[in-house]
């Protein structure tokens, strides 16, 4: 099978889940092709597009909350929104390239391409099997004017509500949301320990603004380590954000050790007694894939919210609306074993750990129908 994935550099939970299907169909001995569908169009519109939603989160996320609150309401009030209209001039491009580049399934961890290829769809354009895959605890807007073979959704349980905006039932396979297989390798936190290098005799809280490193983490992580003991340690992703690397180095916390972007996060959770993250949908799931404690911190307004209700609601993560009730929270957790327990029992039975070797089944049964 030869398959196409098709993402875009806004966050990213998006490519990450990109990269976990391209990687379990390469494991099965088959071709996947992952790009950022807007490069197709030049290098510049996917840059220009990139670099507006990630300011935007990171500078102004109430902004970003309050075009996330309109597009709920332009979603229930037209039939196709203006993002259709936008991403319908990438049909021409996508259509070049299928036919360049035949493929027998088109993923689609991401709405834009998912428009587009609705687009392309209305208007007669001959397409393989299209699978679009939801990276988000919640129907974002305009989902429900796409029209693709299938969904795959985070849970069962959001069905209802995806179904209610307009998404056929029969459409819907809820396979959770995909993740790198290393999140499911059996490593024992001695042994993530040893690979990262860190003393094994310490408990370590891990801190992670996502792949933006968004949020205020310096206020965070200050205020974390004057309430650890010293047989324990606070590690930093800082993701992409590089003024926020420089920021911890010249503050020189104690007890922490500042990292920027790595490419192997489920080495860290497993390292970890606890993670501190922004709920996006991704990341938390790797999280509760890699078995590790969550407390979710100030949510990007909209997508972010829901998700981060979700994991709350579920016994899966614990929340606060203060930088000190985050504090209090989770330095309980990190120290309180039955807790983290409890809460770990809670990530295994919800979140699923197959999602995508469940992807790949679907897209193998149907060729062989």
């Amino acid at each position: 099978m030869r398959i196409l994935i098709l993402s875009c550099n806004t966050g990213g939970g998006h490519n990450a889940a990109g990269r976990a299907v391209k990687e379990i169909f390469e494991k099965n001995g088959d071709e996947a092709v992952m790009l950022d569908y807007l490069c197709l169009a030049g290098n510049k519109v996917s840059k220009t597009v990139g670099n507006v939603y990630i300011e935007t989160v990171k500078n102004v996320p109430g902004l970003f909350g309050a075009v996330y609150k309109l597009g709920m309401g332009v979603s229930r009030i037209c039939h196709r929104s203006p993002v259709y209209y936008v991403n319908s001039v990438m049909a021409k491009y996508i259509k070049q390239y299928l036919k360049e580049n035949p493929a027998d399934a088109v993923i689609m961890p991401h709405l834009y391409p998912a428009e587009t290829i609705t687009y392309m769809k209305r208007h007669g354009m001959k397409l393989p099997l299209t699978i679009a895959v939801m990276t988000d605890y919640t129907c974002i807007p305009f989902w429900e004017e796409t029209n693709c073979d299938y969904y795959i959704t985070p849970h069962e349980s959001l069905n209802g509500e995806i179904i209610k905006r307009g998404i056929k039932k029969e459409k819907l396979r809820s396979f959770g949301i995909p993740v790198s297989l290393s999140c499911n390798d059996n490593i024992e936190k001695k042994e993530a320990k040893n690979i990262l290098s860190l003393d094994e005799n310490k408990k370590y809280i891990l801190v992670s603004g996502g792949s933006m490193g968004a949020g205020d983490i310096s206020k965070l992580v200050k205020k974390l380590s004057d309430a650890l003991n010293d047989d324990e340690g606070i590690i930093v992703i800082c993701g992409t954000n590089k003024k926020l690397y420089k920021q911890l180095i010249d503050e020189n916390i104690p007890h922490v050790i500042i990292k920027g972007h790595v490419n192997n996060m489920p080495v860290y959770m497993k390292a970890c007694d606890v993670i501190y993250t922004k709920p996006g949908g991704l990341t938390s799931t790797e999280a509760a894939v890699c078995n590790i404690p969550i407390i979710h911190t100030k949510p990007i307004p909209g997508c972010e919210t829901q998700n981060s209700r979700f994991f709350v609601k579920n016994g899966m993560s614990i929340s606060a609306k203060t930088t000190d009730g985050l504090i209090k929270q989770g330095i309980k957790l990190f120290r309180d074993d039955k807790q983290k327990v409890v809460m770990i029992k809670n990530q295994s039975d919800i979140i699923s750990k197959n999602s995508s070797m469940n992807i790949y089944n679907l897209v193998k049964n149907n060729m062989e129908k």
